[in-house]
């Protein structure tokens, strides 16, 4: 089936939950097994290449979980340090900007990138004059917050979608300098979606500042739906992409990374619906086991819960 487990060799539990996510992507492996193999001297310190290793050994064998020792080992050296507990966010993206660095072959590294980047345009509007800027950039997770301005709780995830495309007003403290008013004047902020990836990361802002600079977690209960239809969320105003584009914003939940515990401590595993049986499992480092959907929403949180299971991160998958 695909589903073996990886063992924790030292607070782990974060790397092997990303790591799952990437693996059980038959997307992303079959761009990791085109992959030009380094030279010998080379290979102890190539990401991709320990990565391919792993998957080989995950898959070529009859053990129910293997060691990720080697790439852990191999990231070390690129300051992800075992026994330090990580962010899953954090560790995906510094995971695949080494992979994108490491790989030699630029028809791969376009496959990679076109797979999980967001593509957004970014408006800025002075409100006293005409002036009208925009900025296209780019990003790999689409980073949701789960409160409003007003520090009430976002209800569901496409209300955190909306809340994240939704003009913003810059006044007082926030205003801009408008080069054609030549003064600080009030702005609209606003982002308008481009293009969508195959492969979409969603990162729920669960960990937060509070006015006296302590970070606290929000365990609060945000259901996410199974399908998810961006032509549905959003407005016309918060899209900038035509019909063909827009056709393809159709996605299917396909991973969800939960975090259970504190800011100070806590523990990762990785709910994967795996692409070949279509069935939900559970990967808790060496532990593997099948799971129901029912299961997979007990990580919609609760605010009682203090230390509870909480989705962290949500991938979806385009629906063919």
């Amino acid at each position: 089936t695909g589903a073996i487990g990886l063992y924790n060799v030292g607070l782990s539990c974060c790397l092997n939950s990303v790591l799952q996510v990437f693996l059980m992507n038959i997307y992303f492996t079959r761009i990791l097994r085109r992959i030009t193999v380094p030279p010998c001297a080379a290979r102890k310190r190539n990401v991709l290449y320990q990565m391919l290793l792993l998957l080989e050994k995950m898959q070529c064998g009859k053990q129910k979980a293997v060691s990720p020792m080697d790439l852990a080992s191999c990231l070390s050296s690129y300051r992800v340090k075992l026994f330090v507990t990580h962010d899953a966010a954090q560790l995906f993206l510094t995971l695949w900007n080494l992979m994108k660095m490491q790989m030699e072959k630029p028809e791969l590294v376009k496959e990679l990138t076109d797979l999980y980047t967001i593509c957004i345009q970014e408006h800025l509007a002075c409100q006293k004059c005409s002036l009208e800027t925009k900025r296209n950039s780019s990003m790999l997770i689409l980073p949701l917050p789960m409160l409003y301005s007003n520090s009430h709780m976002l209800k569901t995830l496409e209300d955190c979608l909306q809340h994240f495309f939704h003009p913003e007003e810059l006044t007082d403290q926030n205003m801009c300098l408008c080069e054609q008013c030549g003064k600080r004047t009030p702005f609209l902020k606003s982002m308008k979606l481009v293009h969508l990836p195959h492969t979409l990361t969603i990162h729920l802002k669960r960990f937060c500042f509070e006015t006296s600079a302590y970070i606290h977690k929000l365990n609060n209960n945000l259901p996410f739906p199974q399908d998810l239809d961006f032509n549905v969320i959003l407005t016309e105003n918060q899209c900038q992409a035509d019909n063909n584009e827009k056709a393809g914003w159709q996605y299917e939940l396909f991973a969800v990374v939960a975090h259970s515990g504190s800011t100070s401590f806590g523990h990762y595993c990785a709910y994967i619906r795996s692409l070949t049986e279509f069935k939900w499992y559970c990967f808790n480092d060496s532990h593997v086991c099948q799971v129901s959907w029912d299961d997979v929403k007990t990580t919609y949180g609760h605010s009682s819960l203090h230390l509870g299971e909480t989705a962290y991160l949500l991938i979806y998958m385009k629906k063919h």
